[in-house]
């Protein structure tokens, strides 16, 4: 009888995209390999801890027997373990008897990344050096947590398996404070924090309670960490409130990325008392385009409108098309408090139920959004185009504006699809050639990722009445492909125009603020290419263009079948992740030698850099410091992830209170992830997804079957695929941990003919 698997408790923590891909790409990562052949055992690794954590420390053999808790009959085993450590060079003998770490260069500093399990990966610092990731046993992660800046040892180990680390240092902690849930007896209590890749408890004395109850999110820090403790000794600074409850979960999620919930009043105000009247001064520094056709499209709800279209038919046949943008630079000043503020945030981010925006609402919602009927002040890129959406003239600058018309995505769908209108014209020739570039773009090698954005009804206490789809239509494609064009163009001029020889920056582009994105990760594609095998689809790898051309084949050809969703999720993994840079290396997704981010300054720092930068530039400016720059673009880049996980949990949060509301109800969806624990299931109408839990499939033993993605029944011989349709029932729904449990009932092919049988 096959022994069942130790069932993980965390596992809902990790996305089924990554779940999948991740794990079919281990034996296929390269490691870094140190310098020196170390061969070590599982007690000289103990013993070399010892040294590697007191690096200017000097022992003896009784010394190092008693540090390691061991009793002195086990002398002469570290003994003869100093003695290889000695031969392996890991140690030197720095006078009779008396032994210290050898110097060495395989420290590598890094960040931690934890698992579920407690182990963890180090993503080195230093990328050119040490292009892959360190593993970290859970017993050599010392009291470093996920995110912690750390110093690492890297050796290798026995019998050629891949090198792993040690951390030796914490040089700084990703986050001093974490949400959890308090549980308390007597006179003590932990806190189990809702992060599962944090993975100790903090205990609590009854003294750093701060009026929490038994089972109240709090917030925790840390007050101390003794040497030899498990876990740290922790102090409430919060008290939540009622787990389960709307506002404390949200709050919970806000506070565990460190996302503040209002703006200091010092901030505000200095936001009030911005001057907003537009002079004849400013108005006469400007170019004034408020007499050409302008309107603005966005979703129904939108409060912000930071992007407007002007269209203007000229008298040669081509076409005056004013990308504007609003000029959040002029009134947000460098050095401001309300700069500084806006830098730290980064990003505004977008919960289910609100926005945490990086402006103040006078600024977002009011002075800087290109509001119909009032004049505003923008920064704009102005293109001449002929018929085939060819740029034969180009312009940017400081622009005054006036909008008469707001859209909202849906009435401009409609007027593309046939509804009469007085600004017609506009819109239809808009999306004519906005159709046009991005065919071009297609053919340049852009991959056409569609992925499905799942959304929320909410009623007035923030409770989900339904959930749909996003669906991107012409619309939402065309204002996509004005904003994209900018962005290049912008990118485009400061890269290559600005920079031709015989110019004023000698041929050299000045610093600006790109963005960028990697090619592929070539094991992840690999790894894909054997998924997409399974549905009948093919990934070429032979060069930019064949993967991109595959790519996009296999996501239209799959886009309307069950695994079209889990595909597109799949691809996108293999992706890297798009970043903040001053060094340019193009955008691989979109197929553009230069990009940056103009188009959105309301929500996006890097988008008010791309402005300033920009203004300079045009008026003759000297080229800004590089590397202070760059660390502009890292802080940005890290703030976008952030808010993308905030986000994410958001959804998930609202998802698992959604689903509910149909326990004991019968749900079809695919399974989206399969692993040694169980498979995961997106429900096919609401795309929640959980777990059906390996032990829980109680009609036989089920084995992981890593070649074919698939659990496989021992005797039954049955199959549970990647991609196949199943029907499952609710088991559990934890909203704390964001967590879904589901119930396997059957396939969709054996429930379906049940139902046939019973008529």
């Amino acid at each position: 009888m096959r022994k069942k698997k130790k069932d993980n408790k965390h596992s809902h923590s990790t996305k089924a995209a990554r779940r999948s891909l991740d794990k079919h790409t281990k034996g296929n990562e390269k490691h870094y390999e140190p310098a020196s052949r170390n061969t070590l055992g599982e007690f000289d690794i103990k013993v070399l801890g010892i040294f590697h954590r007191n690096p200017h420390s000097v022992y003896n053999v009784r010394q190092l027997t008693a540090r390691m808790e061991l009793p002195q009959t086990m002398q002469e085993k570290v003994s003869a373990s100093i003695n290889h450590l000695l031969y392996e060079k890991q140690i030197e003998e720095c006078e009779t008897g008396r032994y210290k770490a050898a110097p060495t260069t395989q420290y590598i500093v890094g960040t931690m990344d934890f698992t579920a399990s407690g182990a963890a990966y180090l993503i080195p610092d230093d990328k050119e050096r040490f292009t892959d990731d360190i593993y970290i046993p859970s017993h050599s992660t010392a009291q470093s947590l996920h995110g912690d800046k750390v110093r690492v040892y890297v050796f290798k180990r026995k019998s050629g398996r891949r090198p792993e680390g040690e951390v030796v240092e914490i040089i700084t902690r990703a986050k001093e404070h974490f949400v959890g849930r308090i549980e308390i007896s007597g006179n003590y209590g932990f806190v189990l924090p809702d992060n599962n890749r944090i993975h100790v408890n903090f205990y609590i004395p009854r003294e750093g309670f701060k009026d929490a109850k038994n089972g109240d999110k709090v917030i925790v820090e840390i007050a101390s960490w003794p040497e030899k403790a498990a876990g740290p000794v922790g102090r409430i600074t919060e008290v939540l409130g009622t787990p389960g409850e709307h506002d404390v979960e949200i709050h919970s999620i806000l506070a565990e990325y460190g996302l503040p919930y209002r703006f200091d009043e010092a901030v505000e105000k200095e936001a009030e008392n911005l001057p907003i009247e537009i002079s004849d001064e400013e108005i006469a520094r400007r170019r004034d385009m408020r007499s050409a056709t302008t309107f603005t499209i966005d979703p129904a709800d939108a409060k912000d409108f930071d992007d407007a279209i002007s269209f203007e038919k000229l008298d040669n046949g081509n076409y005056r098309i004013g990308v504007h943008i609003a000029d959040v630079s002029h009134y947000m000043q460098e050095g401001t408090l309300l700069d500084e503020e806006a830098y730290e945030r980064g990003t505004s981010v977008y919960l289910v139920d609100r926005v945490v925006p990086m402006l103040p609402e006078v600024l977002c919602n009011n002075v800087c959004s290109l509001r119909p009927d009032e004049d505003k002040l923008t920064f704009s890129a102005v293109f001449e185009m002929n018929s085939k959406a060819e740029i034969q003239n180009e312009w940017f600058g400081r622009t005054v504006t006036h909008s008469v018309r707001r859209f909202t995505y849906e009435e401009a769908q409609e007027v593309i699809e046939g509804r009469d209108d007085a600004l017609k014209e506009e819109i239809l020739t808009l999306d004519s050639l906005a159709k046009k570039m991005r065919a071009v773009r297609m053919k340049n090698g852009a991959i056409s990722f569609d992925k499905e954005e799942v959304k929320f009804s909410l009623d007035e206490n923030n409770e989900p009445t339904g959930v749909f789809i996003k669906v991107s239509k012409d619309a939402h494609k065309l204002i996509e492909e004005f904003m994209l064009l900018a962005n290049r163009r912008v990118a485009s001029y400061i890269g290559r125009e600005v920079a031709k020889e015989g110019g004023r920056y000698e041929g050299n582009a000045p610093t600006f603020v790109y963005r960028v994105h990697d090619d592929p990760n070539p094991d992840k594609l690999f790894a894909l290419s054997g998924i997409a095998r399974q549905f009948g689809y093919k990934i070429s790898t032979k060069d930019r263009r064949a993967i991109s051309s595959s790519l996009n084949k296999l996501l239209k050809e799959s886009h309307t079948r069950k695994e079209g969703n889990m595909m597109e999720t799949l691809a996108m993994r293999c992706m890297a992740k798009a970043e903040y840079s001053t060094q340019n290396i193009g955008h691989y997704g979109l197929a553009f030698d230069y990009y940056s981010h103009f188009t959105s300054p309301i929500r996006r720092y890097p988008d008010v850099m791309a402005h300033r930068l920009l203004a300079r530039y045009l008026e003759g400016g000297k080229s800004v410091d590089a590397e202070t720059y760059e660390e502009k673009c890292k802080h940005s880049s890290e703030r976008e992830l952030i808010a993308a996980d905030a986000e994410r949990d958001s959804i998930k949060y609202m998802q698992v209170k959604y689903i509910t509301r149909f326990a004991g109800q019968d749900m079809k969806g695919v399974i989206s992830g399969v692993t040694e624990w169980g498979i995961y299931v997106e429900i096919e109408d609401s795309k929640c997804e959980g777990m059906v839990r390996i032990r829980d499939l109680r009609d036989d033993y089920y084995s992981f079957d890593s070649k074919n993605y698939a659990l496989v029944g021992e005797n039954s011989q049955n199959v549970l695929r990647l991609g196949d349709e199943v029907i499952v029932r609710l088991k559990k729904a934890d909203l704390e941990r964001k967590q879904i449990d589901f119930e396997f009932v059957s396939t969709a092919e054996e429930y379906s003919n049940q139902i046939e049988d019973n008529k």
